[in-house]
């Protein structure tokens, strides 16, 4: 999570910061679902919130997800390790290969 500071706290909460700008969730089989769509559903409320991304924890592959205006978003898909994403929302810029660095996928 990126976040812009100062950071805002949910009342009476220690654990949960309400003005993200950027998310990223590593993807499992149980709740990728999820992730995708109710989890990202709520994150949309949030003012804050700007981009969203899904890293698959079994394959390369990442799902990119950029707001461009008020409930618009620019879904991009990456799956060559020497694609390089730009974050949006911060000046910041990866190579999938180094994201994925030393994992070692099963067959």
């Amino acid at each position: 999570m990126v976040v812009s500071r100062p950071l805002d706290r949910q009342q009476g909460r220690n654990d949960t910061i309400t003005n993200p700008v950027t998310i990223a969730e590593v993807l499992s089989k149980s709740t990728k679902s999820y992730d995708r769509d109710e989890k990202f559903s709520a994150y949309r409320t949030i003012s804050t919130f700007q981009e969203y991304l899904l890293i698959d924890q079994y394959k390369i592959h990442v799902e990119q997800y950029s707001k461009t205006d008020s409930h618009q978003w620019i879904f991009t898909e990456y799956d060559d390790a020497e694609s390089l994403i730009a974050l949006s929302s911060i000046p910041f810029k990866i190579r999938l290969a180094d994201l994925y660095e030393n994992l070692e996928f099963e067959p």
